[in-house]
């Protein structure tokens, strides 16, 4: 299993606190995100990491090679950071890749170490995390599901109604999947020029396809994306005891 955080975004929602620095290295406690986010992956036995990077790239090498340095990393600079979205970052990370399962993770998001494992346990090949407590709004990316817990469409168009809950940035892939997923990225990121979209529209493309792709429900464990200062007070407040 391989390990890709997404870490190029320059976070414009919470300046001026990332004028200069990258979202991911801001402290949440004692902690900045990115820390707790290896740590946690690390704790789950993953131990190859790709990261790609952009904004503040050198902060983002430099805090790993303090905090973690005999971590297998491989470094890829999305250049184009401030022009494209996540599912243009997540394809440049395809030769870290390679054959392997993957597991991703956006870079800005807190959680509880125990849903990694409830992921890389689950008997479904390919899943993600999903947040099914508390109030769902019209811009976090949503899931509809069958009966069987089958995701039938994401994103934030999914209509509140037929909403099962949040995906909260923690997918797991089987090599095949994985493999899928980078070839539906490849296609519309870069022959269809869709650089500024968000990586769940491949994963639609590909469920349309006929890849299955579950919904795990993460109960009541803690988990929110940070976005915005509110964001972040907020996540001092639930985390800072961890």
């Amino acid at each position: 299993m391989h390990c890709v955080i997404l870490a190029a975004g320059t976070a414009t929602r919470l300046r001026p606190l990332t004028n200069e620095t990258p979202k991911c290295l801001l402290p949440i406690g004692a902690q900045p995100m990115l820390e707790r986010i290896i740590r946690a992956v690390l704790n789950a036995h993953v131990a190859d990491f790709t990261i790609v990077v952009g904004f503040e790239e050198r902060k983002i090498r430099a805090f790993i090679a303090e905090k973690f340095p005999s971590l297998a990393v491989r470094f890829i600079v999305n250049a184009e950071y401030a022009s494209t979205n996540n599912a243009y970052s997540l394809l440049l990370a395809r030769p870290g890749v390679g054959e392997d399962g993957l597991l991703l993770l956006d870079s800005d998001i807190l959680f509880d170490e125990t849903i990694i494992p409830l992921l890389l346990h689950s008997k479904h090949h390919s899943c993600l995390a999903v947040r099914t407590v508390g109030e769902i709004g019209d811009e976090e990316i949503k899931v509809k599901i069958s009966p069987d817990h089958e995701i039938l469409e994401i994103g934030k168009h999914v209509a509140l109604e037929s909403t099962y809950g949040e995906s909260i940035g923690i997918e797991k892939f089987s090599g095949e999947a994985a493999q899928i997923l980078f070839h539906t990225l490849q296609k519309r990121v870069v022959a269809e020029n869709r650089i500024n979209e968000y990586y769940e529209a491949s994963f639609q493309e590909m469920i349309d396809g006929g890849s299955l792709i579950f919904a795990i429900d993460v109960g009541m464990r803690r988990c929110m994306e940070v976005d915005t200062i509110d964001d972040l007070r907020k996540a001092e407040l639930i985390f800072t005891a961890s």
